[in-house]
């Protein structure tokens, strides 16, 4: 008897739902139809479009760390690692002059070489900073020997405050002052599982 009246009742709000569509585009002229069409079409895939700019895809457990950090320039890829395990893989975007080491502050080149996370900044102007330990003794050197300034301020960070909206999409071109940038929703969960300490090997 339940079931008899679950169909009935299902084959009544499918009617009603077929006759108010039926309603809504008996009320319509043929040029709205086209356009309410249009409009729904453009809704759906700019809903697509935010998902894949905001989907942090294959998320890590809350308890997951790392013990190693590693990006690779050319391909813009950063790979995390956890005993020689690697754990993920994210896109990334770099200095706007991305060829080559660092070489003196202000040249827009993300370094090469092995470093650590020494700190963190949750106040950046960049969603969330780990700061990356260059220059080292050697990068100091090798500027001084040019009688320039090695720079500073090297960072893996999200996007700059305020332009979080752009998501994956920040990634069309390098556009950093050399740091190494991910999407918010991704530098979120690096920060979460990166203890201070760990090592980072940039590669060109």
């Amino acid at each position: 008897m339940e079931s008899a009246l679950a169909i009935t009742n299902g084959g009544h709000a499918a009617t009603q739902e077929v006759g108010l569509f039926a309603f809504w585009i008996g009320q319509s002229k043929p040029h709205n139809v086209k356009l309410k069409i249009v409009l729904t079409f453009i809704a759906i895939c700019a809903l697509a479009v935010y998902f894949y700019a905001h989907h942090n895809w294959h998320p890590l457990s809350s308890a997951a760390t790392i013990d190693r950090i590693v990006v690779e320039k050319s391909p813009r890829r950063l790979s995390i690692f956890r005993d020689g395990k690697r754990i993920k893989t994210y896109r990334i975007a770099l200095g706007r002059n991305p060829v080559g080491p660092k070489q003196e502050e202000g040249d827009m080149k993300t370094p090469e070489g092995t470093y650590k996370i020494d700190t963190r900044n949750a106040q950046s102007s960049f969603h969330l900073a780990l700061h990356i330990s260059y220059p080292s003794d050697e990068d100091n050197k090798r500027a001084a020997a040019r009688a320039v300034s090695a720079g500073s301020d090297i960072m893996i960070h999200g996007i700059q405050n305020g332009r979080g909206w752009m998501g994956a999409f920040h990634r069309w071109k390098d556009w950093t002052a050399g740091c190494v940038a991910l999407s918010d929703e991704e530098i979120e969960e690096l920060w979460h599982v990166t203890p201070d300490g760990t090592t980072i090997e940039i590669r060109p």
